[in-house]
Order: C-alpha cells, then structure tokens, then sequence
C-alpha cells in the first residue's frame, strides 16, 4: 500500500469526513494549509483512508495551545482528522496509514487527541501511550496519546541487541 500526498486535493478526501468534522477543518483549511499535509491510502480510485499531520497548532486545539506549541517544539507533530472509510473498515487501515506516516517521518514523534474511550486499544496497539487528559473549553475530556521517533526506538531496540 502506498501513502499518498493529497494536501492539493483536499477536498476530495474532507467530502469523506463526517459532516461535523468537515465544520471543524474546511473553513480553517487556507489558512492551516502550508504546514498541514494531507495522507490517504487508495484502492483503484477510491480513498480508503487518510488523515491530517500538522506542524503547528490545529483550529480544534487553539484551547490547548500553550501545550501543543511544548509538543511542536520537541519535534513532535500532531495527527488530525484520521478516518477509515466505512466501507473499508476492519482491514487494518488506520493501523497501515500510521505506520506509513510514522515512516515518512521517522525523525518526529507524533501525538493526537481523542473523545472517545473504546479507541485507546487501537492506539496503543500502534505505539501510543497515553499521556493526559485535558478538558475541553465544552467541559469534554479529551485524551492526548503521544508515541516517540522511530528512530529513537529503533535507537533503543539496536542497543539492547547490543548493534
């Protein structure tokens, strides 16, 4: 499977999002879209997945700033808006677009937010560690997960094997 850059094409992949989520990205995409990149996974012509990697601060998270700007500046990006097609579900999808983004970036360590509960075993089968709570502005509870470079694990794993 091959990741694919559709940060040119974004509409193409934002009129696959859930209505609400459409809301919470369109109207910021112009001024987001310089250091947002856009990733999907295809079959034939269809997006099967795909997700946001922003280097600064996302529109949904300006509450939570002071502390995304801390991630950003140990080199950690932040992964938006990722959404497995329903069609597609089941098929270890969302687990292959994070290893390839993971990949595209094995220098970054990357963090995410959620509200929902039941995916904390998806991220952490994926190499994410929960790392707080916040609360949003709404009164929601929102759970950031965080997962380190690759290559500091890759690091780690060579000098245990002692290579």
């Amino acid at each position: 499977m091959e990741l694919l850059d559709y940060t040119d094409k974004a509409n193409l992949f934002f009129e696959k999002l859930p209505e609400d989520w459409q809301e919470a990205i369109v109207p910021f995409w112009e001024a987001i879209k310089e250091t947002t990149t856009i990733y999907v996974i295809k079959n034939n012509h269809q997006i099967m997945v795909g997700g946001l990697v922003f280097k600064q601060c996302p529109p949904d998270l300006l509450y939570y700033k002071e502390d995304a700007e801390n991630w950003f500046s140990k080199g950690y990006l932040y992964l938006g808006f990722i959404y497995t097609i329903e069609a597609f579900r089941g098929q270890k999808l969302g687990s292959e677009w994070l290893r390839l983004v993971r990949g595209n970036y094995p220098q970054n360590g990357f963090w995410l937010a959620i509200e929902d509960e039941t995916l904390h075993s998806f991220y952490r089968k994926n190499g994410f560690e929960k790392s707080e709570c916040i609360t949003t502005p709404y009164g929601d509870t929102e759970i950031i997960y965080s997962c380190s470079p690759l290559l500091l694990e890759s690091s780690k794993i060579d000098s245990i094997s002692g290579t």
